[in-house]
């Protein structure tokens, strides 16, 4: 049989009433998840696990797993579209990779683009769905191939890269985007060492050992953050209330979106591929070109609509380029594909090579479920962008509240513990000090994610080396990542000198 034939079989599942249901479901439920700071689609995921199990309880065995996992991946990708949601509008990063939308998001809010911000995630979330699939059909096999030929120091090299190319979202000094990563990978290494056992910066404080929660830093960082700034700077000024503006995006906003949601569908859906990268490093990956290959560089941070289109569909991109070695290869590339896995072993069903000619029904049927779902999403989403743009009409004295009700809430359901909240209460008043001292937030927050599979992974291929350093250069996809990484940092730093220099000898 042809792919194309597989995937018609595959639509012949995916369109029976009861998936197209549990599609609907899926997707609306991933949406709120994603709206929510706290829950992201890995929790969301998770706790619907049992759900689905009850649900599909009358069901075939074979047409129960199909049902479970639509529902599920719905929840996964509905999840990035509404992470996006709270980042424009009110600065509140929905889960991790919705962290680069709140640059410009939130700028277009400001600005009266709501609408338009809102619109574009939404298309360019659809498209790099359709991308992702498409992939999904056509490039499964390879990529999976290629994917499992990344070893350890591999990606450790490109975890680095990841970390020096972020010094693109420094604002005006690169200095304090370096000091601003060292300060995340510092952070990312509080807690118990997974290895030795070891505590490392606990002070003998419990709620340290298991590390520092990441949404607890990005929310107080960004959301509690713009809260204290708007109250501290407000100099008794008479509440201005921001006008949402035009909601659809504009013939000229979708002419500058275009290029930057087919670069960020294509780039993020590759990035999914490789196991721990992630949707998170692919929006930030995404970002850093549209910004290194844009004309006017300076206009992102102030309210770039590219800076909303490339980070969106990357993320989207990323959940379905996650399915690739989940299915062909058994092997889970996040936690929320964990969590799939686990739904699908729930049902005596071998994620890997097999699946494909084993459970073509389960197989097939989601990967058709996946469009089908991102049409759900665009049809639904494109009329709520009016309803959700004017949140940005509140005024201040209600919007705040809302912001800090969020955020507690989003905080607290996550690890429940007052620690929690005194963490986050601190990161706001220091996200407030870092925006006003020009520190940029987001390579603090890329450090502490990338911190931990960056350790991971050096010991990892240090323990194949025996300890033997050079292993970072011998492997040839290695040294080239490392290369890139210190030339990211080193041009910059030259072309500078060399700016300053012609203007002394023109002055001269």
């Amino acid at each position: 049989m042809s792919v194309m034939q597989y995937l018609a079989d595959g639509f012949s599942v995916a369109l029976q009433w009861q998936n197209i249901l549990f599609a609907f479901v899926g997707v609306v439920i991933g949406t709120a998840v994603g709206v929510l700071p706290g829950i992201g689609p890995m929790s969301g995921v998770a706790l619907l696990l049992p759900v689905t199990a009850s649900m599909t309880g009358g069901l075939p065995p074979e047409q129960a797993a199909a049902s479970s996992l639509i529902l599920l991946a719905g929840v996964y990708y509905g999840a990035m579209y509404g992470g996006s949601t709270t980042s424009i509008l009110i600065n509140t990063p929905g889960e991790s990779s919705s962290v680069v939308t709140t640059l410009d998001g939130y700028q277009m809010a400001k600005k009266g683009k709501a609408g338009s911000a809102l619109a574009i995630s939404a298309i360019g979330s659809f498209v790099a769905g359709v991308v992702a699939l498409i992939g999904l059909v056509f490039l499964a096999g390879p990529l999976s191939e290629a994917a499992i030929k990344f070893g350890p120091a591999e990606y450790f090299s490109l975890m680095i890269l990841g970390l020096c190319a972020v010094s693109g979202l420094g604002g005006k000094s690169m200095t304090k985007a370096l000091i601003m990563t060292v300060l995340g990978l510092l952070l990312a290494t509080i807690g118990i060492d997974t290895v030795s056992g070891v505590s490392r910066f606990t002070y003998d404080i419990p709620e340290l050992y298991q590390g520092l929660e990441f949404l607890t830093i990005a929310v107080g960082l960004f959301a509690l953050g713009e809260v204290f700034k708007t109250i501290i700077e407000k100099d008794d000024q008479p509440d201005e209330i921001i006008k949402v503006g035009r909601v659809l995006p504009t013939k000229e906003d979708l002419k500058q979106s275009a290029g930057p949601i087919a670069r960020g569908s294509i780039l993020g859906f590759f990035i999914g591929v490789l196991p721990g990268a992630g949707a998170t490093l692919a929006s930030f990956f995404s970002y850093i070109l549209e910004k290194k290959i844009s004309k006017n560089p300076e206009k992102f941070g102030t309210g770039a609509i590219e800076g909303v289109a490339a980070p969106e569909s990357a993320n989207n991109g990323a959940s379905g380029g996650a399915m690739i070695p989940l299915l062909t290869l058994g092997i889970p590339g996040s936690g929320t594909t964990a969590i799939l896995m686990g739904a699908l072993m729930m049902y005596n069903v071998q994620p890997g090579p097999l699946l494909f000619s084993d459970h073509p029904q389960i197989a097939w049927g989601l990967i058709a479920s996946m469009f089908i779902g991102n049409l759900m999403l665009l049809i639904l989403n494109m009329p709520l962008v009016k309803v959700f743009a004017k949140i940005i009409e509140t005024p201040s004295k209600y919007l705040l509240p809302m912001i800090i009700a969020i955020s507690i809430f989003g905080v607290y359901a996550v690890q429940i513990n007052t620690f929690d909240l005194i963490l986050l209460t601190c990161c706001g008043v220091a996200g407030y000090f870092f925006v006003k001292n020009d520190f940029p937030l987001a390579p603090l927050v890329l450090g502490l994610i990338l911190g931990p599979m960056i350790e991971n992974n050096m010991r990892r291929a240090l323990t194949t080396s025996n300890g033997d350093f050079m292993i970072f250069l011998q492997k040839p996809l290695s040294l080239i990542f490392l290369i890139i990484a210190l030339l990211w940092l080193v041009i910059p730093i030259l072309m500078k000198k060399r700016g300053k220099k012609v203007v002394i000898n023109v002055e001269g």
